[in-house]
């Protein structure tokens, strides 16, 4: 109750804010290079990254240096990755949804997804954002059969430098209201794992306009998503070749 008050209370701050750090936060653009490929060597490997600028890599110059191509080299020293990014800066976690039903078939044995800040900076209610996560995931094990999903939190909006008090405490809370609704969710779904964004918040990490990650944020970012994928895939990942199909992963 205490939350509603306050927010409409500072309605008239929050929305000033909001058009005030539009106006004068610089546009960075998507960075250049490949959206899809294969790399590395060994047991075959088909990721899917998905969601908005994050994943996108809004904040760095190359694809290598951003979220996709970073993750992709620490996994290619251990698979052979077949790679795609669909990713797009600006979209809602409903229009990802839209982005994604507009893809042909395609079969991925691990999604990592980044979605959710449009949402909180945006008129997103918690329910209907926590529906389309849950269409999100039902649409990726199904037509896309993904076996290992790895919803990305929200970024913690309460430090992000661009964003001036009171509108940084708002969105900070929006997000950890979200990140916990789709902890708690994750937690009750086969195949899904939720995966804070656990590194620190320092500025050198962070791109230019304040608000997106610089190339160490995402290095750090890969790395622990890396990590995760070679946990999850470690029991395939010891088979003997011949046990390997042009399917990819074979469920153990």
């Amino acid at each position: 109750m205490g939350y509603h008050f306050t927010t409409i209370g500072l309605g008239p701050v929050l929305l000033a804010q909001g058009r005030y750090v539009r106006r004068v936060t610089p546009r960075l653009p998507e960075p250049e290079g490949l959206r899809q490929g294969v790399e590395g060597s060994g047991p075959p490997l088909r990721l899917l990254i998905l969601g908005d600028s994050s994943a996108a890599g809004v904040g760095v110059a190359t694809q290598g240096e951003a979220l996709s191509g970073q993750l992709v080299a620490a996994l290619a020293a251990a698979f052979r990755v077949s790679w795609k990014l669909v990713a797009t800066s600006g979209l809602t976690s409903a229009e990802v949804l839209a982005r994604l039903e507009a893809e042909p078939e395609q079969h991925f044995d691990v999604v990592v997804t980044a979605t959710g800040v449009n949402d909180v900076t945006g008129s997103t209610g918690r329910a209907q954002w926590l529906v389309v996560q849950q269409q999100l995931v039902e649409l990726l094990k199904g037509r896309f059969r993904a076996r290992h999903i790895l919803l990305s939190s929200l970024p913690p909006l309460h430090h992000f430098p661009a964003l001036p008090q009171p509108l940084r405490w708002y969105l900070g809370l929006r997000a950890r209201r979200l990140n916990r609704d789709l902890r708690h969710w994750a937690q009750r779904s086969e195949g899904c794992t939720f995966v804070p964004i656990d590194f620190p918040m320092d500025l050198s990490l962070m791109a230019s306009d304040g608000f997106h990650p610089g190339a160490g944020a995402y290095a750090l970012w890969a790395s622990q998503l890396a990590g995760i994928i070679h946990r999850s895939l470690e029991p395939a990942a010891i088979m003997p070749a011949q046990q390997w199909t042009g399917d990819g992963l074979q469920a153990s």
